[in-house]
């Protein structure tokens, strides 16, 4: 008896001792192993909100909320929150307030949604129960109308590309995650979609998966169905839902979850270092990204990879960075290692990709995809093939009619009251068929895209003369063939292209374009051949749908063009103007001619309206650099004041004209500026991330801010030497080459390097593919502190290219890099 009753206490001191999730000082519930956050995030549409599980280091739920759809998309309703969320530690609980409508969103704002006549209020609460469990409940205010019963639902999203294959058992049924949605189909409420995958009581999630599973059990509420959200939406997940029951208020809706946790289970170590490599003497420093609890540095080894294998190079302990985020950060400086060759960092168990050290390494296959590839690949009104391949055929030459007035359409495009143009709503503008890139995951064209990557393309041809020649580009034919080469420089073609479609529609309009976009959600969200996106025929009102007559059709498809009164926009055109202007003066004079132009055009139009001193510092320095007109130089003078409070958004731009401003108390101010502002950021860089560039995540990855600004920090350091170093325009460049946090060390730049990424939010990434030199968007925050690169398509805030500073700011660095490796090679 005394032994049953020892065994019996043991076993149930064994079991009190089982640690329980606890709320955590950020505010979430978290064990080793397991981290559960509640409407920590703001973005639904981007499957980051609601209920989220983090399962061994991975986000493997989300969006857990109730929705007015089984299979909700981009534009369907959403909640607002109402109020800050409530955390109460004292009985582990998190709790937020939600209603319906979100009145900031009904028919207004950067996507418009439009909201049905339901108007409710109710609250989630999620409760920590013993070990991994927790329980979800939801509380309305009032029942729902009779008419929403088995619409409105507790919405579960399970991430599809962990559980391609994996299996799920639902009470006696069981079944494998399927990779594409199959049929057969059902009409729910209204909704069209594949039958539900199981339905009913008890759910576990990969049941033979120690790291994977999860059971779900529902106590109140509908059954739980599951669905398969892709079938109605490409960027859908696997959806867990219970339909809240007719007449239900306080818990409506109940679940328990418990995701099982691996005993002892810690984070890998991950080696971040670039997937391209060094120059022989570049500052060199490998990342170690460690659990939370484990603190300890073991030795690094660095070996040089030989034809007998690896051969040591230096051994070393690495130094502690501390806390970024969720992790423990190492770091290990190997600058000192310059002799030419292939080699790979082991740190305990885990060896690194292999990378290369040279004077060569940006030389090839560094930004040559970028021009040889993805730009080609995005030019609109043309036909792009490579050999065998066509990427698209010839598009869009149906561009452009004049957009409504007042109405706010989808992706931030906005009309005013008047078209502030001569053409009516409808009416077609001619000159818009001809010119300019796509935007990267979609098509349309805005025109700080198409500038912005004019004036990259210019000042790559500018500061280290880039000539080359691996494309032909036939205007005439409307044709371009990837990798045959016309005896012309692509980054001037490229250039010109941008500008065809830019000085068109100035032409045209007598001002700038806004954007041009297509008129439909369903046009805009095409995944394939841009040229099946609009029919090339001219609309006209008087020819039946379908009907094509002499060039014309009856088709209402033809792209919108969106025209505003914007006075920083305008100069920001203009200063790119003004800066192609100088690199097309051989190449082509009277485009030149043209730009320049309509450059200072804008510039007295917008400069005086402007509120934007970044950028009125910008295009002065631009109308410098291609007048010399002294005018520019004494506006740019008598902003001083404006300019050194703003001197890390002028300085860059001004230090190309410095040498030729004859006002010596402005230079010597903006000198000292500089030094504070580059002092201030070296302090920053040491203390807000171990990345050596200023970085605070955000929801969105944080590859192109950082590119962006490492394109800025070349330019501090090429006028004030100084005050600067290198060192923060080759860190960007690492950033993006696989230097950033999280497990997945992934290139941006897809095609380039050991592991990049090769899976990206394209125009192809319903193929699960990637454009070479395209460059995606990077790690982003699950707020908030889980750093998160997943190998999936269809997020636009991880896996996105984008035109007008992306690609071409990676292409920039990347040329920026080599020049410095070919400079520093041939000094002593």
């Amino acid at each position: 008896m005394r032994y049953l009753i020892f065994a019996g206490l043991l076993l149930c001191a064994t079991v009190q001792a089982k640690p329980n999730l606890q709320i955590n000082d950020q505010n979430y519930f978290a064990k080793q192993g397991l981290n559960v956050t509640v409407f920590a995030d703001i973005y639904p549409d981007g499957h980051q909100t609601g209920v989220t599980v983090i399962q061994h280091g991975s986000r493997v739920a989300a969006n857990g909320d109730l929705r007015l759809e089984a299979s909700p998309g981009q534009w369907s309703p959403v909640p607002r929150g109402v109020g800050e969320t409530v955390v109460n530690k004292k009985i582990q609980q998190i709790s937020q307030t939600l209603s319906y409508p979100d009145p900031d969103k009904d028919r207004k704002g950067f996507n418009p949604i439009l909201y049905p006549d339901l108007q409710f209020t109710y609250q989630v609460h999620v409760t920590a129960l013993d070990g991994n469990s927790f329980k979800i409940s939801v509380d309305l205010e009032k029942p729902l109308p009779k008419e929403w019963i088995g619409k409105v639902g507790f919405n579960f999203e399970l991430f599809p590309a962990h559980l391609f294959g994996k299996s799920f058992l639902m009470d006696d049924q069981a079944g494998i995650f399927p990779q594409q949605p199959n049929g057969p189909l059902v009409d729910h409420h209204g909704e069209i979609l594949t039958a539900p995958l199981a339905v009913g009581k008890k759910f576990t999630l990969a049941p033979d998966l120690d790291k994977q599973r999860m059971l779900i059990q529902v106590e109140q509420g509908g059954a739980l169905e599951l669905w398969d959200g892709r079938a109605n939406h490409n960027n859908g997940w696997y959806i867990l839902r219970s339909e809240v029951p007719e007449g239900a208020t306080k818990n409506a809706i109940e679940w328990v979850v418990t995701p099982n946790v691996v005993k002892n289970w810690r984070y890998a170590p991950v080696i971040q270092v670039s997937q391209l490599g060094y120059s022989t003497r570049q500052s060199k420093k490998v990342v170690i990204e460690q659990d939370a609890i484990d603190t300890k540095a073991d030795r690094v080894t660095l070996y040089r990879l030989t034809e007998d294998g690896k051969k040591v190079v230096q051994r070393g302990k690495p130094e502690a960075w501390g806390k970024f985020l969720r992790y423990h950060y190492l770091t290990y400086d190997f600058s000192d290692v310059t002799e030419p060759g292939m080699y790979v960092v082991s740190y305990r168990d885990k060896t690194s990709h292999a990378f290369k050290i040279g004077d060569d390494v940006f030389d090839r296959h560094a930004w040559q995809p970028t021009l040889e590839y993805f730009l080609p690949v995005q030019m609109c009104h043309m036909r792009v093939n490579e050999k065998y391949r066509v990427w698209h055929g010839l598009d869009h030459l149906d561009d452009a009619i004049m957009a409504p007035v007042n109405f706010n359409h989808i992706d931030g495009y906005i009309s005013g009251p008047s078209t502030l143009t001569t053409f009516k709503p409808g009416e077609r503008v001619p000159g818009l068929n001809v010119g300019g890139w796509h935007d990267a995951g979609d098509y349309d064209l805005r025109v700080e895209s198409q500038i912005g990557t004019v004036w990259l393309l210019a000042m790559m041809v500018e500061e280290f003369g880039l000539d080359y020649d691996a494309t032909l580009i036939d205007q005439d034919k409307r044709l371009v063939e990837i990798h045959v080469p016309d005896g012309k420089n692509d980054a001037l073609q490229q250039v010109e292209h941008g500008l065809l479609s830019i000085l068109g529609g100035y032409r045209a309009m007598g001002r700038l374009y806004r954007g041009i976009i297509e008129p439909t959600i369903r046009q805009y969200v095409l995944l394939g051949d841009a040229s099946v996106q609009t029919d090339n025929f001219e609309y006209d009102a008087n020819l039946k749908p379908g009907e094509i007559k002499h060039g014309k059709s009856g088709t209402a498809d033809d792209r919108w063009v969106f025209t505003e009164d914007n006075p920083n926009p305008e100069l920001d055109v203009a200063a790119g103007l003004a800066a192609a202007s100088r690199v097309l003066r051989n190449y082509n004079p009277e485009m030149a001619k043209e730009a320049l132009t309509v450059a200072q055009a804008l510039y007295r139009e917008a400069f005086t309206r402007s509120d934007d001193i970044a950028v009125k510092a910008f295009v002065l320095a631009e109308l410098i650099l291609s007048t010399n007109d002294q005018q520019y130089r004494d506006a740019l003078v008598a902003m001083q004041a404006d300019v050194i409070s703003k001197i890390a958004d002028t300085g860059w731009a001004i230090g190309r004209v410095m040498k030729q401003i004859d006002n010596p108390a402005f230079v010597a101010a903006v000198s000292d500026a500089v030094a504070q502002h580059q002092q201030a950021l070296r302090e920053a860089a040491k203390t807000e991330s171990p990345y050596g560039v200023p970085y605070k995540p955000n929801i969105w990855g944080a590859g192109w801010t950082i590119q962006d600004f490492g394109v800025k920090q070349y330019f501090f350091n090429q006028a004030w030497p100084e005050h600067t170093s290198t060192d923060f325009y080759l860190n960007a460049l690492n950033f993006v080459l696989g230097v950033h946090p999280g497990d997945n060390t992934q290139s941006f730049a897809s095609g380039v390097g050991a592991n990049s990424a090769i899976v990206a939010y394209g125009v192809n990434r319903a193929d699960w593919s990637y454009i070479p030199g395209g460059v995606i968007s990077g790690t982003a925050l699950i707020r908030p502190d889980l750093p998160e690169l997943k190998v999936w398509p269809f997020f636009w805030q991880q896996t996105e290219y984008v035109m007008g500073g992306g690609a071409t700011n990676y292409m920039f660095l990347a040329l920026a890099a080599d020049a410095l490796a070919k400079q520093q090679a041939k000094r002593p």
